[in-house]
């Protein structure tokens, strides 16, 4: 896996990621390693490089389009995959998956009506909701049993008192990773079905499952009142600059509709590029994947045991998919702007805050791990070293409103440098 070792070289190339006005405008510094954006620092699978490498060699550029092939790549795929049946007629291409939720409120709810997200959520959610001038309602998830879940019985009582119409569902979860259990998931359709609630489904992460977890597509209910983001080579293939989005519904009448809007716009169609890569990537993929997920779980056992042993106040909420980590730094007793000065400046990590995602505390933070480990296992030594420096006198680190100012320097985070990798 010494394909997954190496990282893109960010001064050599415009990642939005790595740009200076960005970081700068986030951070208060260009020294930080970007782990905020929600794309891979892998180079993409052979199979794609070589289908790309085909099509810019021939150096033609006709009108070129193969949708059914992709539909098909995509179906085989998750028959394979997630053992889901999906009709390759069912499908409707779009710019992407954003371009495809902001179109899919347009077509479905109306202006003024309300719909739901579950928070801390994909910031883009709440925005995509609020251009198209309907009403953002947010479902607080709650912890509980040590990982987020659904408190059903206050979602449907939203539901019921915001009189909700829609809602856009991540599933797996973005930002703290979870895979939704079937059961979860059949409580959140059952609620749907009762209230009459469209569900718009985003599963652009799907194939990014860790072992024991399995992925269940919303597609496999009964409800009509179901349309999913289900097929995206983006998260999956790291092809985000280059990848279309898939809408898929088995409902009839709401696919008719979604086809005449997005054919009305002439949106329904790639470029060669897009097409063939997308197809190589679904047909020829699988063992890339394999190797990937590989390497982003041990990537995982990494940071958790290295915060166990040497930064035990940190709160890691273990995923269950999807190539993000959720950390809760409130029991570092340390404040908003302090704990900035520590991750941002000193240990140069350019984490996602997560008042972005709607998180009530400003302690929380959302962390990309499709990078190599070394860089990886560099930032969390410098956060180690930061920590152990930090002052642990009431003024310093109690300014918050943890009453509990133990300092990270303590017994239990004393020990010497771990082997990294």
């Amino acid at each position: 896996m010494t394909q997954f070792n190496s990282a893109s070289q960010f001064a050599e190339n415009n990642f939005i990621k790595s740009k200076p006005e960005m970081l700068n405008n986030f951070y208060g510094t260009t020294d930080v390693f970007p782990y905020w954006v929600a794309d891979m620092d892998f180079s993409v699978a052979e199979p794609i490089s070589n289908e790309l490498s085909r099509l810019v060699e021939r150096g033609v550029y006709s009108y070129e389009f193969n949708e059914q092939a992709v539909f098909s790549a995509i179906s085989n795929w998750h028959a394979k995959r997630h053992d889901i049946s999906l009709n390759p007629e069912n499908f409707v291409q779009v710019p992407g998956v954003l371009s495809g939720i902001a179109l899919l409120l347009r077509e479905l709810t109306n202006e003024g009506d309300a719909v739901l997200i579950h928070t801390p959520a994909y910031h883009q959610f709440a925005n995509l909701i609020t251009k198209a001038d309907r009403k953002v309602v947010k479902n607080e998830l709650v912890i509980a049993d040590d990982k987020y879940q659904i408190d059903f019985d206050a979602f449907e009582a939203q539901i019921k008192r915001q009189n909700v119409k829609a809602m856009i569902f991540c599933n797996p979860h973005n930002p703290t990773g979870r895979v939704w259990t079937q059961s979860e998931l059949a409580k959140v359709v059952e609620i749907a079905k009762r209230h009459n609630v469209m569900i718009i489904s985003d599963e652009i992460h799907s194939d990014i499952i860790f072992k024991g977890h399995q992925f269940t597509s919303l597609t496999s209910f009964d409800y009509d009142n179901v349309v999913t983001l289900i097929g995206s080579p983006a998260k999956t293939f790291g092809m985000h600059s280059i990848s279309n989005g898939y809408i898929y519904t088995n409902n009839a009448t709401m696919l008719t509709g979604i086809k005449k809007l997005i054919g009305a716009l002439y949106l329904d169609h790639g470029n060669a590029l897009t097409t063939f890569a997308t197809i190589a990537a679904y047909e020829k993929g699988a063992e890339w994947v394999d190797e990937m997920l590989a390497y982003l779980e041990q990537t995982v056992s990494w940071i958790t045991e290295f915060a166990a042993q040497h930064i035990p106040q940190l709160k890691v909420y273990k995923p269950e998919g999807t190539y993000q980590i959720w950390f809760d730094f409130s029991a570092l007793g340390l404040s908003e702007q302090r704990l900035k000065e520590v991750v941002f400046k000193q240990a140069k990590m350019g984490l996602t805050p997560g008042n972005w995602f709607g998180a009530q505390s400003p302690q929380f933070m959302r962390m990309n791990i499709a990078t190599s480990r070394e860089n990886i296992c560099a930032s969390f030594e410098l956060l180690k070293a930061a920590l152990e420096q930090v002052d642990s006198s009431p003024a310093a680190c109690c300014s918050s409103s943890s009453s509990n100012c133990s300092s990270p320097n303590s017994e239990n985070n004393s020990s010497g440098n771990s082997s990294c990798c």
